[in-house]
């Protein structure tokens, strides 16, 4: 350990000199060794409850709002499956639950900005959700990026900072 970062607390009658006390500035030694590695947080509870995040990203690494989620996921730690929605579109049934958890229509979930998505009239009102799901599953660059899932739940991360609500 580096000198600087020791916390030692001292007093005339403590036996126990050169040792970490619990009752340090910091509340407890294995947050000062968190610190000491430069831990965030949310990895440092996850190590202290035994529990390691787990998340599914549906990801497309030419989207810079998908890398920079994948980002933040990576800082946070913990086991990420990037899925590259492109080369492994998930099934109709998957995409709509994934929907569902979000508590966003498909409609939502759409990449209207897609020039396929107006040509195919996929942006029309009255186009039918079950409509934009059969036309995802054969043109997955219509479905919108990036889906995060974790055990807290799922966010179409637009912007990437949404991701922080499931992690």
């Amino acid at each position: 350990m580096p000198p600087a970062a020791v916390h030692k607390s001292r007093s005339p009658n403590d036996s126990r000199r050169g040792r970490f006390r619990q009752d340090n500035d910091y509340g407890h030694p294995f947050i000062v060794i968190a610190v000491m590695r430069r831990l965030s947080v949310a990895t440092f509870i996850q190590a202290m409850n035994g529990f390691e995040m787990k998340a599914t990203i549906y990801h497309n690494p030419m989207c810079g709002t998908s890398r920079k989620t994948l980002e933040i996921l990576e800082n946070e730690g913990g086991d990420i499956n990037v899925i590259e929605y492109l080369k492994a579109p998930p099934s109709r049934g998957e995409l709509k639950r994934l929907y569902q958890r979000a508590g966003i229509s498909p409609r939502e979930g759409l990449r209207d900005k897609e020039p396929l998505a107006a040509e195919l009239g996929l942006t029309a009102p009255s186009t039918s959700d079950d409509a934009i799901l059969d036309a995802m599953m054969r043109h997955p660059i219509l479905i919108q990026r990036p889906l995060v899932e974790t055990e807290k739940g799922v966010r179409l991360c637009r912007p990437q900072d949404e991701v922080r609500q499931i992690l």
